[in-house]
């Protein structure tokens, strides 16, 4: 059985969709951001993920113990969805201040095959508010140079929706 660590941030863009997929999936450990709490809470899908998920890990320590789980090789796949522009931003700059960031930069470190979904993929986007009215948003130029910035990190697959992250895990189940 495939073990997949599913790291969630702050982002409400696809959020259902990674929740459902996750349920889906069945096998996922998800750690969630304490922004991604706040998120969940607001599209109330804290309890969905908690029925889909085998574990759900929270940001309370400031060293990330848990993440030692990608040296004793735990999981065959990290899954980043959805990703912020922050969090983004973080992995290019090598920064591993959180949970999510830990995990990045763990898994990178023990050859795990990061698969990443950001918030930030073009100039212009329709994302669900929560109650489910679609709003456009518009990445800023510093958001988009980050993704394609990752799309060249080794290890790292950047996926664009939910599509192709579905796609992208049969690779490992």
């Amino acid at each position: 059985m495939v073990s997949i660590a599913w790291g969630i941030t702050g982002a409400g863009y696809l959020l259902q969709e990674c929740v459902d997929l996750i349920a889906e999936l069945g096998s996922v450990d998800v750690f969630l951001s304490r922004a991604a709490e706040e998120v969940l809470r607001m599209y109330r899908l804290e309890d969905n993920l908690r029925q889909g998920a085998r574990a759900v890990v929270r940001d309370t320590m400031a060293s990330a113990p848990v993440v030692g789980r990608f040296a004793h090789s735990r999981y065959q796949v990290l899954v980043i969805a959805p990703a912020t522009s922050n969090s983004v931003a973080k992995f290019i700059c090598g920064i591993s201040d959180s949970l999510i960031t830990n995990l990045f930069a763990q898994a990178g470190k023990n050859r795990v095959p990061i698969i990443v979904l950001p918030t930030d993929t073009a100039p212009e986007m329709d994302s669900a508010a929560p109650g489910g009215k679609l709003v456009k948003v518009y990445p800023r130029t510093i958001d988009l140079e980050n993704t394609a910035k990752l799309r060249e990190a080794p290890g790292v697959t950047v996926v664009e929706n939910i599509e192709d992250l579905r796609k992208c895990l049969t690779i490992y189940l």
